[in-house]
């Protein structure tokens, strides 16, 4: 409107923005989801429960991948994949062959199935899984201090931000590619 230059720099914990590799933010985000997985599994395994843990990622479940991966998850559920329940009993029976006493599952919370609870409920009702528990850590992954990594992001951005300025680049965003 004022016709002031400005290269925006992408900033949110979904990290699904195009034309770059990583968010401001996501890092963070993933980080402290991966820490609460980590502690909810010892719960899980020393009581011999299954853990249903909803994370953050209405359209985008980069969160839920990556920190269920990293956490050891059985199962992850995201908005991209059209998992069913099916699917997920089937994780279930095959850990359940090994006489496996605990189990993980993780949501991201816009999945097609519904959120933890939801699908929780519904693993329920087929009475032979063990202890079921759902955690949903919501806002707990917006706040607290950023990851080294997120920090180092946003100075390398907004390096990259000003300089672009400097060379009279205007109305475009900074990315980090490969």
């Amino acid at each position: 409107e004022y016709k002031i230059p400005s290269i925006c720099i992408p900033g949110t914990i979904d990290n699904d923005i195009p034309g770059t590799d990583f968010t401001i933010g996501f890092d963070t985000a993933t980080n402290t989801a991966v820490e609460a997985i980590d502690r909810i599994r010892d719960t899980a395994l020393s009581h011999n429960r299954l853990f249903f843990i909803e994370v953050m990622g209405r359209h985008s479940g980069y969160i839920a991948l990556n920190a269920g991966v990293a956490g050891g998850a059985v199962g992850i559920v995201i908005p991209e994949e059209h998992t069913t329940m099916e699917d997920l009993f089937n994780k279930l029976d095959e850990g359940g062959k090994t006489d496996k006493k605990s189990s993980l599952i993780v949501v991201a919370e816009g999945s097609k199935l519904g959120g933890a609870l939801e699908i929780a409920n519904r693993f329920a009702q087929r009475n032979n899984y063990f202890d079921i528990k759902v955690t949903i850590l919501g806002h707990l992954q917006r706040g607290g201090p950023p990851s080294y990594f997120d920090r180092v992001l946003a100075s390398k951005m907004g390096l990259g931000a000003v300089e672009g300025l400097l060379k009279g680049k205007n109305d475009c965003m900074v990315g980090i590619r490969n």
